[in-house]
């Protein structure tokens, strides 16, 4: 059960708990205690920063939902967060205390928002702030804002208000959770993260949070709090936080880059961290490709020459073929070149990466075939050494000439096919 809380002393929880009890049919066992399918709906009077463990008010939650307003200069925005304060209680909760967040949960509502969003709306995590700190059960706030104009808008509470219901059926975990650290209030890494991978966030320590926070060292509860809390051991950084990294390698926590969760997204940890010991790490440019790992992986050298040949006629599609064919793939030039080597599910797979670089070679080459280990490719092109033999200067000229472009010099008309000779190209393989 998703527990719902409103609060009647908050104009956009106002409006959002009349959109969600527009949206579906609720049996009132109460009043002002709604209940439809895996959700129970309960107005308060109080404002929620003021709901100290109000998972007890409900029918044991399997985590809670606080609909309520942002407030600030950012426009109109849905967004959502976990709370908790890095220094004092100013406004609810314990100081120095972090909640129990839902990262799971937040990065649905996150994606539905996006989706659901009417204009001019924008959509943003933010980072943790404000109380409570203990609901009793996992806990985020889905918020409406950012002033009085949009804490009374039926259509972006409906909006938010679809969110929440939408949640049904979505636990409170997640398979891959990260702590981020740093980057402004909205945290813009940990939307991208939560809208473009499939990486969850828990707990969000901004500049300002850090701030708040003071000498880590000194806050290492606190600091080892957001990873627990949040059910991870890896956080992702948006800048550098020497010290707080200090800390986090004392704890035993890993950090990790927005490359490495990108390029790693979607792909099972046990084959990065398989990858990562035999090609190299995805910082040094390990990317992962479509096929699928088998116990005897083979992991070989590429044929560079022909990967060069390929990539001089289409770069994007010869990084593309190797990933089709491969598990994983050194890469360089921030993995718009392919490397040395790969690793293939089998022989077959290597025989399919060969054959499409050969498709690759076939858009500039006559001829193309494979004979007894090697690729032949055969084209009647330009010939500089030709064009040199009748008096055609190097510069703008050799290229018109290769480019099939007839081109007068001294008076003498020379015509490509003149300057051009059978090449023939050989890649071992």
């Amino acid at each position: 059960m998703i527990g719902i809380v409103c609060s009647t002393a908050d104009q956009a929880s106002v409006t959002i708990a009349e959109e969600l009890l527009d949206l579906v049919d609720w049996t009132e066992s109460e009043p002002g205690v709604y209940h439809h399918g895996a959700f129970e709906l309960r107005e308060f009077d109080r404002l929620h920063l003021e709901l100290d463990e109000v998972a007890a008010a409900f029918d044991d939650p399997e985590y809670v939902v606080v609909a309520s307003k942002h407030s600030g200069d950012s426009g109109p925005l849905l967004s959502a967060h976990f709370t908790g304060n890095f220094g004092d209680a100013e406004y609810g909760g314990e100081p120095r205390s972090v909640s129990q967040p839902a990262p799971g949960a937040l990065k649905h509502v996150i994606r539905e928002l996006d989706y659901l969003a009417p204009e001019p709306y924008e959509v943003a995590m933010e980072c943790t702030h404000h109380g409570p700190t203990e609901y009793g059960a996992p806990a985020m706030f889905v918020e409406l804002g950012s002033g009085p104009e949009q804490w009374d808008d039926s259509v972006g509470g409906r909006a938010v208000a679809q969110a929440i219901l939408s949640l049904a059926g979505v636990g409170p975990d997640a398979e891959r959770t990260f702590v981020a650290v740093g980057g402004n209030h909205y945290a813009p890494q940990p939307t991208r993260l939560l809208l473009e991978t499939d990486a969850a966030i828990g707990h969000v320590a901004a500049d300002w949070s850090l701030e708040e926070l003071g000498d880590p060292e000194a806050n290492r509860d606190l600091v080892q709090a957001l990873f627990e809390r949040s059910n991870t051991s890896a956080a992702v950084f948006d800048g550098d936080y020497p010290e707080v990294a200090a800390v986090l390698e004392s704890l035993g926590y890993e950090i990790v880059s927005e490359t490495w969760i990108r390029e790693t997204s979607g792909v099972d940890p046990a084959v990065v961290e398989r990858m990562e010991s035999q090609l190299g790490t995805v910082e040094s440019g390990l990317r992962f490709g479509e096929r699928t790992a088998t116990e005897d992986l083979d992991v070989r050298a590429l044929p560079d020459e022909l990967l060069d040949a390929a990539a001089a006629i289409d770069p994007a599609d010869t990084v593309a073929t190797v990933a089709a064919h491969t598990v994983a793939y050194q890469s360089e030039e921030n993995g718009n070149r392919v490397g040395d080597r790969a690793a293939l599910p089998d022989e077959a797979a290597y025989d399919a990466l060969i054959d499409g670089l050969l498709g690759l070679l076939e858009r500039e080459f006559e001829t193309v075939k494979r004979v007894d280990g090697q690729v032949i490719a055969e084209r009647e092109g330009f010939d500089p050494a030709l064009a040199a033999e009748r008096g055609v200067p190097e510069g703008p000229l050799f290229g018109r000439l290769a480019a099939g472009e007839s081109v007068t010099v001294d008076g003498e008309t020379i015509e490509p096919e003149t300057v051009s000779s059978r090449e023939t190209q050989r890649f071992d393989v």
